[in-house]
């Protein structure tokens, strides 16, 4: 095949052949104008003064992405070929987990697709064990699916284990791990850990701030009763719930609350947490994370990634902690969360990015996982009739009649704590947990596991593999009360860490259970809670995603006034 441009010899006519003066042909249109571009061929070369023009058409830019996709692909077809005849020759022999064989260059990427969720690596460990592993194109993925191996990595092994997985978009977000959730483990990791824990992470922060919920959700209450349509057709009580969440967390991060679902900085930044966690947790990046050669393809949403970030640390400062900053400067008094951060930097030991990833935390971490519970806690209630009256009955039994559920209250109501706990369990909102790594090589079950490993606890197949619980796939919150009685959520016993354990644990634990528990119990106490007109249930599909576990359709819901 002739390539143009390419240096060639005229190809001459074979013996006896006959030539025949070139005419044009009138079933051929004549071709569009071209970019004239000289090239030499051999004639040219015997006859200096003879030029033979050749025509190029103009590359458009889906073309010249072809042809940087196959340039791409070829460099790294050969960089593959050399790595693995360098490891062969000189690389250090591991002993590694089993798991499905994969291709060259992309692993295990095309068997088990980008759905790497909770459920799809349950039916793998169901073929390959309890520790598995996964090659996702230059990543190596470690997949941990019994309690035994969950302590290994979480508990006794803590240190080994304790870091966090980087990618491209992540990166992006967290400023090279500049925060606490996502940062590696190290010093950094020690010192933004203990900043956060005082002001956020504390029984006395519950002590200070349980009104507050409670107010909140006396105010959900009021505005849902107020409406017509949630006694008839039915309401999406998440969008008012939302609200409440971000009150709740604002309350104690900034002293402050927004008024009403309607409130144009509230919408403004629901909006552009949300596009955050659309980004952070599509399919789209994967290709360009697991073969690096590739990521040149990823500019575009990469900059969309880097635009938003810009955005988002902007409204922080403008619109939160600039009015806290101007507020401790005037007064000198520590009102909230965010005071007790600035004044961490005033002293040096963190710089300003390191607070506004500490609100990008909060953001991401503590709000949406918490009203993510809620929904389906919700949701299992409504299509648990039962559990709702005993719920209700075990409410008015300890509490006494109209008598509205407090924090703590909490502990002296232990149905309603049992349906929090078979909530997280059945629903659990981040069922792989965050994501560890090994800074070094590290042993795990008698295998090698490279370093830089990114090491998952499936958590939710902990929690409902059947060989480990009994109706694994019932919501039964009276589980909680009689065969694991002893359970807790905080992972006492590793069949059940929807927090995590360890180092790495999710210190949101002492603000989660809380708020659950009072909002489950104060809709129960003033509702009851219906499907739609025409359903018999509300639909439980699960969303795809990478990291957590929503609700596919946000429900109506009927919530009817029970008599006083």
């Amino acid at each position: 095949m002739v390539h143009f441009g390419q240096v060639s010899t005229p190809l001459k006519p074979p013996p006896n052949s006959q030539t025949h003066p070139t005419r044009p042909r009138p079933d051929i249109k004549s071709p569009p104008r071209f970019h004239q571009i000289r090239s030499t061929n051999l004639s040219t070369l015997a006859n200096p003064t003879a030029t033979e023009p050749t025509y190029l058409p103009p590359l458009d830019r889906s073309t010249m992405e072809v042809l940087l996709l196959e340039k791409a692909l070829l460099g790294l077809f050969a960089a593959a070929v050399l790595a693995i005849a360098v490891a062969k020759l000189t690389g250090k022999r591991f002993r590694l987990p089993p798991g499905p064989s994969g291709a060259p260059i992309v692993g295990n990427w095309l068997q088990v697709g980008d759905d790497l969720n909770h459920r799809n690596l349950m039916g793998i460990a169901k073929r390959f064990g309890e520790v598995f592993l996964l090659r996702m194109g230059i990543r190596n993925l470690v997949v941990v699916s019994s309690p035994e191996l969950a302590k290994e990595v979480l508990h006794t092994q803590g240190v080994e284990f304790g870091s966090r997985t980087r990618n491209v978009v992540f990166d992006i977000f967290t400023g090279n791990g500049q925060d606490m959730v996502f940062t590696v483990y190290g010093d950094h990791w020690r010192k933004m850990r203990r900043i956060m824990t005082v002001p956020f992470f504390t029984n006395k922060v519950v002590a200070q701030n349980r009104v507050g919920w409670e107010e909140e959700a006396r105010l959900v209450v009021e505005d849902v009763k107020a409406d017509p349509a949630s006694a008839s057709t039915g309401t999406v009580i998440r969008r008012r719930l939302q609200l409440m969440m971000y009150n709740d967390m604002f309350r104690i991060m900034f002293d402050r609350r927004f008024e009403s679902v309607d409130d144009p900085l509230f919408n403004k930044l629901k909006a552009m947490n949300a596009e955050r966690s659309i980004l952070s947790q599509s399919f789209d990046y994967n290709y360009g994370d697991f073969i690096p050669i590739l990521r040149p393809f990823l500019r575009k949403y990469l900059n969309r990634c880097t635009n938003l970030k810009t955005k988002r640390m902007k409204l922080f400062e403008d619109h939160f902690v600039a009015d806290r900053k101007k507020a401790l400067e005037q007064n000198g008094e520590i009102r909230c969360a965010m005071d007790h951060i600035l004044e961490a930097e005033r002293k040096g030991e963190i710089n300003h990015d390191n607070v506004l990833y500490i609100v990008e935390n909060i953001n991401v971490a503590a709000i949406e996982t918490t009203l993510w519970s809620i929904e389906w806690g919700i949701a299992e209630l409504v299509n648990h009739p039962d559990v709702q009256s005993k719920l209700r009955d075990e409410m008015a039994a300890v509490l006494g009649a109209d008598v509205a559920v407090t924090e703590p209250d909490l502990e002296r109501l232990p149905y309603l704590q049992s349906v929090v706990k078979e909530t997280l369990r059945l629903r659990m909102a981040i069922p792989l947990l965050v994501p560890h790594m090994n800074l070094s090589d590290a042993k795990l079950a008698g295998y090698d596991i490279p370093a830089e490993s990114k090491i998952l606890v499936n958590a939710w197949f902990l929690a409902n593999d059947p060989k480990r619980w009994v109706r694994a796939d019932e919501f039964r919150p009276e589980r909680f009360l009689e065969e694991e009685k002893a359970v807790e959520a905080h992972g006492n016993d590793f069949r059940f860490v929807p927090f995590g354990v360890g180092r790495r644990s999710c210190p949101g634990i002492v603000l989660a259970l809380p708020i659950i528990g009072i909002t489950l119990g104060r809709l129960v106490q003033n509702f009851q809670l219906l499907p739609p007109p025409g359903q018999d249930k509300i639909d439980t599909t699960e969303k795809p995603g990478q990291f957590s576990n929503q609700i596919l359709k946000h429900a109506t819901v009927v919530c009817k006034p029970l008599e006083a």
